[in-house]
């Protein structure tokens, strides 16, 4: 459609694209020497109609090609130009294509862009970027989730300039979001936590298994601790201490029981910290220290290692290791795991529960050693927690 001069300062003009065809119906109307111009693109069932009008100065569709690709995608070709309500010329303003970002709904009446899909020329991407939130805006969508890989980490800049927050960083790509509606973002926060584990292990000798670290602060050097790390992501808790125990001391264990966990705030990189300790059941019995940030390992005297300086000065400590005697004399029961699946998602969890029937001939005849050697006395139940 080529529009050179026409008497009236106004126009009004619809597209009607079905099947690939394009047809254009043109009014023109007179009499207006204001300026206004809006569109409006509705989809009938596989057929889309754009209105436009336009008061004086217009930027018009020469050509529009208007595809449907599943329910969501919509694709523009479009060349601009620019008509000057007084006397009808115009002036190209350029070619563009325009689509909207592929991406899939969540369950949540969000969209999640598919990173795989992403235009490489970044000039390109911020018209695509705006051209989807204005289709997405009028879906009623809510929370728009843009993951970024390392490799088209330039575009970064261009989503923040529309709008779009960090969300979370991984070693592989960055996650950006939006919040459409008006009112609070309902989007869920970036993790909050770290998982810590460490393994209490005692031998048949009432040893205790503990490690010397290489690097800590000034005030724990010389400190002998039970072997401790952090979860790896779809580690399980207690295959996290199994694993840390292995990688600092070589010894193989057996997990029991989660004895007790902590919960601090603001412990690394502002973030919140659980930490689970572990009863474990030694396999094997040769310490090897193969691990950079292990200066040594052994097995130390339970009553030698509970009377070092700073764990009698620490009053969680004590109480851990109140808890650890507890539940070797079968006094206390801690938390065992149990894998279930749950028919909300389908998926297999460990669930973390008391189990009052776990004693079993080991911690039987530990709670006879310690006794034997007058160790402990008898603390009141109140007194472990």
């Amino acid at each position: 459609m080529e529009l050179s001069s026409f008497s009236s300062n106004s126009a009004c003009i619809s597209e009607t694209v079905n099947a690939g065809r394009t047809t254009t119906y043109s009014s023109l109307l007179s009499n207006f020497s204001s300026v206004r111009f809006s569109r409006q693109l509705n989809c009938f069932g596989g057929l889309f109609l754009r209105n436009y009008e336009a008061l004086n100065n217009i930027y018009m569709a020469h050509r529009a090609v208007i595809s449907s690709v599943g329910r969501d995608d919509l694709a523009a070709e479009t060349s601009f130009h620019h008509m000057n309500g007084i006397n009808g010329s115009t002036s190209s303003l350029g070619y563009r294509n325009l689509r909207v970002l592929d991406a899939f709904d969540d369950v949540y009446e969000g969209i999640v862009v598919d990173s795989d899909g992403l235009p490489d020329d970044p000039t390109n991407f911020a018209a695509i970027l705006r051209f989807s939130l204005s289709h997405w805006k009028k879906m009623g969508k809510k929370g728009i989730w843009l993951r970024f890989p390392l490799e088209k980490s330039d575009l970064v800049p261009i989503a923040i300039k529309e709008g779009f927050g960090y969300h979370h960083a991984e070693p592989g790509y960055v996650m950006l979001t939006y919040w459409i509606p008006e009112g609070p973002c309902m989007l869920p926060f970036n993790a909050s936590h770290h998982v810590g584990v460490g393994g209490f292990v005692i031998n048949h000798r009432n040893e205790v298994l503990v490690v010397q670290e290489k690097y800590c602060a000034p005030a724990n050097r010389g400190l002998w601790k039970i072997p401790t790390g952090f979860v790896l992501q779809s580690e399980e808790i207690y295959e996290g201490a199994v694993r840390e125990v292995k990688e600092e001391t070589g010894i193989c264990t057996e997990f029991i029981e989660v004895i007790a966990f902590r919960h601090a705030h603001k412990v690394a990189f502002e973030k919140s910290d659980l930490f689970f300790i572990c009863m474990l059941r030694p396999l094997s019995a040769e310490v090897t220290v193969d691990d950079p940030e292990i200066e040594a390992a052994k097995w130390m005297p339970l009553v030698e290692f509970v009377e070092q300086p700073l764990i009698q000065e620490d009053s969680m400590f004590k109480k851990i290791i109140n808890i650890c005697i507890a539940c070797v004399e079968k006094r206390y029961s801690g938390l065992s795991a149990h894998h279930m699946v749950s028919k909300l998602d389908g998926k297999s969890s460990s669930l973390m529960m008391f189990c009052h029937d776990i004693a079993t001939e080991f911690g039987v005849k530990m709670a006879k050693n310690l006794e034997r050697v007058g160790f402990f006395s008898q603390p009141d139940n109140d007194n472990i927690m």
